[in-house]
């Protein structure tokens, strides 16, 4: 690792550990409260009721609020806006819903990882770390410019916008792109 990919990773840690450490963020205008769930919190989110309305087409809503622990890198409607159009409300029809469940379940890995977490494995890995979702798919975690980037299988980059929002079943971090598995 180059002197200056190191400090970028140990600015970045510097700045995600940080964020542990303090208050839960504001999300999409909403507080997001520790002692809450996954689908509790998302839904007080004015950012995020395009990936609630999806849980809810999906019925993954009842598993995101069980016990977990889940981490789950939470596009935004920005995010989903970006798909091509139509693109959405096709996935939300019923006839779709193995579609919608495989493209949500790429989002989310079992446990609990925070911030500091994703930049040990990235540094453990020499830079690159690929984490397997529950489902199914192969992300790669990377950072640039401070920030943590997600690769999903098609070679979609997401960012993470927000990281560490406790939830009592695990942790949010919300990123800028939906993550597409191979179909």
């Amino acid at each position: 690792m180059t002197f200056a990919k190191l400090a970028t990773s140990v600015a970045a840690f510097a700045l995600l550990a940080g964020a542990a450490f303090a208050e839960n963020p504001m999300v999409g205008g909403a507080a997001m409260y520790a002692d809450k769930n996954i689908v509790e919190n998302a839904a007080n989110s004015a950012d995020h009721t395009t990936l609630v309305a999806a849980v809810t087409a999906a019925a993954l809503a009842e598993t995101l609020m069980g016990a977990g622990p889940f981490t789950v890198f939470a596009p935004t409607n920005e995010a989903f806006a970006k798909l091509p159009a139509g693109t959405v409300d096709t996935l939300l029809k019923p006839e779709n819903k193995d579609t919608l469940v495989k493209i949500l379940t790429c989002h989310v890995v079992a446990g609990n990882v925070m911030a500091g977490d994703v930049l040990a494995m990235i540094e453990k890995d020499g830079g690159t770390s690929v984490v397997d979702t529950v489902g199914g798919c192969k992300v790669t975690l990377t950072t640039a410019d401070g920030k943590v980037m997600i690769t999903d299988e098609m070679g979609g980059v997401a960012t993470v916008t927000i990281a560490d929002v406790k939830q009592s079943n695990g942790v949010i971090h919300v990123v800028d792109a939906v993550l597409l598995p191979k179909m």
